[in-house]
């Protein structure tokens, strides 16, 4: 996921609880800053406030955060002769999306699931039944009209 020109994560959504990859090629990296740490914190109070320092390589620095359950992540930049990359002042900001559980059964609701066998030969009886039932319909007003003779080959 591209978040700006400079900026990189690994993934389409930021979501919360989960540890998400940061790329960075911004001013610091383009200036050759030998080392580069991200400044980083969550919501709109900037809690839980961190430094991590970002490993170099050739596709810029990039490092690894555990996303917290707040609504934002933010993040700015700053290099090891104390230079700045904050969007402007603006900080780059930065929606993180709650962990959706709807499709995950709990063991409450797995006990209330048949069983995958039960569920199959459910399948398959109410298959032979209604085949039985079209033979019926189709073929016991032919033999009460006397019209189920079979044709003859020649």
């Amino acid at each position: 996921m591209e978040l700006t020109k400079n900026i990189f994560f690994n993934t389409d959504k930021l979501i919360e609880n989960t540890t998400v990859k940061i790329s960075y090629t911004g001013k610091l990296f383009q200036d050759n800053a030998e080392k580069v740490f991200i400044h980083y914190g969550f919501g709109n109070e900037w809690e839980n406030l961190n430094e991590v320092e970002m490993e170099k390589t050739e596709l810029g620095f990039q490092a690894e955060i555990e996303l917290m359950s707040l609504d934002t992540f933010n993040f700015c930049f700053k290099d090891n002769e104390n230079c700045w990359d904050n969007n402007d002042g603006n900080n780059y900001i930065f929606p993180i999306e709650k962990n959706v559980m709807a499709l995950i059964a709990n063991d409450q609701e797995s006990s209330n699931l048949l069983p995958a066998r039960r569920l199959r030969r459910s399948y398959i009886w109410s298959k032979k039944i209604r085949l039985a039932i079209y033979k019926i319909i189709t073929y016991i007003p032919k033999i009460i009209s006397g019209n189920y003779k079979r044709k003859v080959s020649e």
